[in-house]
């Protein structure tokens, strides 16, 4: 099974911690971006050799989108393939977006699930972060979204914020167990170079979490939405039982994918390819233009196997993984440390991490890379 993801360039504020491609200054171009998002639909579509699962808009802000906007991209995604097994329809959503109407045409558009940026339930995080909703906003959207009959929802939560305290960390998580939501997603905060939030952490004005704080604030995480009936099936991802995303599941499972937009990144199995991004530049694109490739060899598929494997319950197959190469001395040697560490164990044929493993999972996988 395959899926699409259609990356929505649009913003109204540029959020201090995000490195995403995105526009704020979009609307002069607004109808030409969305015809060209339907021109490369037209154009790519037939590329995937696999019944379509799932539709993912991700951006960007993909809920700053008309209803006739979202409506000309399900035409287009209709026309051109086969969604009759499509099980999933994700579209991103900020609080300040959700209201009445837009929940009304999200529902009548298709959208079976709506993936909430929350972030935090602290007003001087919102701030410094420059997010367009406030406490209210993210206290208030839930069950408003519930109301109108949505019951697949996702939230996302940031730890390891400045100045976040392990109290005020155990608070935004009883909240969001309170909501009663399907699915939650908790990110640990990363200072990425040529945000706003890399410069005030380099004038000072900021003064990032530690390393200890940050993995303190994950155990809390995982333990208590595990003790609330989440199955903790992937790093930064829980899902009660059934509401797991199968989406970004897909991604780890190494599925094939489709990615429309500036930016966005495509998988066939074989091949990685990855759109232009630049608005403008995009805007100009067709054809075999629209990306550029790379054919990925077999240590490529390794590596990739165990970064995201790893991350995940189920871990990694071994007879998937050693059916790419025959796992050589200094591969078993460095399992073993990693298993006499408390950090990985074998079930079921598969290598799964232990929580403490997670705290390390891209160290390990480095280690085990060819």
């Amino acid at each position: 099974m395959s899926g699409i993801y259609l990356h929505i360039p649009f913003c109204k504020k540029k959020c201090s911690y995000c490195d995403f491609h995105f526009s704020t200054s979009f609307g002069k171009y607004r109808n030409r971006m969305i015809e060209t998002l339907c021109k490369e639909i037209t154009d790519r579509i037939t590329t995937l050799k696999e019944p379509i699962q799932t539709i993912y808009f991700g951006g960007g802000t993909p809920s700053l989108l008309t209803s006739e906007e979202l409506d000309a991209l399900f035409s287009i995604l209709k026309t051109g393939a086969d969604l009759s097994r499509v099980r999933e329809v994700t579209l991103e959503a900020n609080p300040d977006d959700i209201n009445d109407s837009t929940l009304e045409n999200w529902k009548k558009a298709g959208i079976t699930r709506l993936s909430i940026g929350l972030q935090s339930f602290k007003s001087s995080d919102l701030e410094w972060m420059n997010r367009a909703h406030s406490v209210e906003e993210a206290l208030q959207c839930v069950p408003l979204v519930q109301k109108h009959g949505f019951d697949n929802i996702s939230v996302d939560l940031i730890y390891g914020l400045p100045n976040l305290t392990t109290n005020e960390w155990q608070d935004h998580i009883s909240k969001v167990i309170a909501m009663d939501v399907a699915h939650i997603s908790a990110y640990c905060l990363t200072i990425e170079e040529k945000t706003v939030l890399h410069q005030l952490v380099e004038k000072g004005k900021l003064k990032p979490a530690g390393d200890d704080q940050q993995s303190e604030q994950f155990e809390i995480l995982s333990n208590s939405l595990v003790s609330a009936g989440y199955d903790h099936y992937e790093i930064s991802n829980f899902g009660k039982p059934g509401k797991h995303a199968i989406h970004n599941g897909n991604y780890w499972k190494g599925s094939h994918y489709l990615g429309i937009g500036p930016s966005a990144h495509s998988y066939d199995g074989v091949t990685r390819r990855w759109n232009v991004s630049n608005n403008f530049t995009y805007m100009k694109m067709e054809g075999n233009l629209w990306f550029e490739n790379e054919i990925l060899e077999p240590k490529d598929r390794w590596n990739e196997l165990l970064l995201t494997g790893l991350r995940t319950s189920i871990g990694v197959d071994q007879q998937q993984l050693f059916s790419i190469f025959t796992p050589d001395a200094a591969f078993s040697d460095k399992v073993a440390q990693f298993m006499r560490d408390g950090w990985m164990v074998i079930e079921n044929e598969h290598y799964i991490l232990t929580l403490e493993g997670r705290l390390k999972a891209d160290y390990i996988a480095s280690e085990l890379f060819r």
